[in-house]
């Protein structure tokens, strides 16, 4: 509501719809960069398309654009932007969005280009933000500002291509590497999420799950293990909230032990129980062998292992669970609505209720 509540200038309706997309971490994730490659890239190409007069294919194309732009930078930079303390999809999305943006506003690749060079100096976002307003709302920023560079690139600005790898330049600030789109296409290793809340949990809830389901019992706890990484997404403990409880994977682990998955409903606040649980009987271990996606759970005596959870481009969600996600959100008031080019983006923008 906050984001909402900016106004209805260009930017302001950005962050509204960036903060939106993301304020439930329900949102895809590209695990290979770590990042959400939708969140800061769709609503700049939808907002912008529709105050362009944009079409739905049109729109949809400056979006694979930025999508790849984005996936790009996150992959060449993962885990080590991270591990400074920097959030991926904030810093990165803001170059996604201007490379979205910037082809709908003139199509010209020369103006993408510069776009994204200014993008990178406002791009920012924190790891500490996590379990706070303030991870969705520095998304939606994000998108906003790529939007704005790449309308000062369309009015005329440049920008050398020094700031990027100059000794004070953008790689050197954010001990990151700069990065174009090559052969390997982000959206082909792209998740599409099956539980609201951090993607390294996930693989740890099916394990609960599976616990769950061949009988153990709850109460006992367990021992997980995940990957070092999944601590610079899902790094806390004692949750008191429901947005922190996004972020646990001891709590999210005797959550399901107790209840099953979560779903939206499940983060209005926190279970106690699944609370108490988790701080006295959910031990967390990191384990360098996993893979990034892996969680191990032993409870009762025997071990739970799950590679990739569902929603991964190794457990795909059918066409059935994913129009289910859509309507659970959003209802039937979707439904097709992507399904002509032509369309003009503003009667998509109105159909979402931005």
């Amino acid at each position: 509501m906050a984001a909402r509540s900016l106004g209805d200038g260009l930017p302001d309706r950005v962050i509204g719809a960036g903060t939106s997309g993301h304020v439930l971490d329900f949102d895809d994730t590209y695990l290979p960069g770590l990042s959400h490659l939708s969140a800061p890239t769709a609503p700049a190409a939808l907002v912008a398309g529709a105050a362009t007069g944009a079409s739905v294919g049109e729109v949809i194309e400056a979006f694979a654009a930025g999508f790849e732009a984005m996936g790009a930078l996150t992959v060449a930079n993962h885990p080590s932007m991270r591990a400074r303390g920097w959030h991926p999809t904030a810093v990165c999305g803001t170059v996604g969005a201007a490379v979205a943006a910037s082809h709908l506003l003139d199509g010209d690749e020369r103006h993408a280009a510069v776009a994204a060079r200014l993008a990178a100096l406002r791009a920012s976002g924190l790891r500490s933000a996590f379990g706070s307003d303030g991870k969705a709302l520095q998304v939606g920023m994000a998108a906003a500002e790529g939007v704005n560079a790449a309308r000062l690139a369309a009015a005329g600005a440049r920008v050398p291509a020094s700031v990027l790898d100059a000794p004070d330049g953008f790689e050197a600030a954010y001990g990151a590497r700069w990065a174009e789109p090559g052969p390997r296409r982000a959206v082909d290793e792209n998740w599409i999420k099956a539980y609201p809340c951090c993607l390294q949990t996930h693989s740890a809830i099916e394990a609960a799950a599976a616990a769950r389901t061949a009988g153990t019992q709850a109460e006992e706890g367990g021992t997980v293990r995940v990957h070092p990484v999944s601590l610079q997404a899902a790094s806390l403990f004692d949750v008191e909230d429901g947005l922190q409880a996004k972020f646990s994977i001891p709590y999210l682990t005797a959550y399901t032990l107790l209840n099953g998955p979560p779903g939206v409903e499940s983060f209005r606040g926190v279970d106690q129980q699944a609370r108490r649980l988790a701080n006295e009987r959910v031990r967390l271990e990191t384990d360098e062998g996993l893979l990034e996606s892996e969680a191990v759970l032993m409870a009762g005596g025997k071990e739970f292992q799950i590679e990739a959870a569902l929603g991964s481009p190794a457990h795909p969600m059918t066409e059935e669970q994913l129009a289910g996600k859509v309507r659970a959100l959003a209802g039937t008031r979707l439904e097709g609505v992507l399904d002509d080019p032509l369309r003009p983006a503003e009667e998509v923008l109105a159909a979402i209720g931005l």
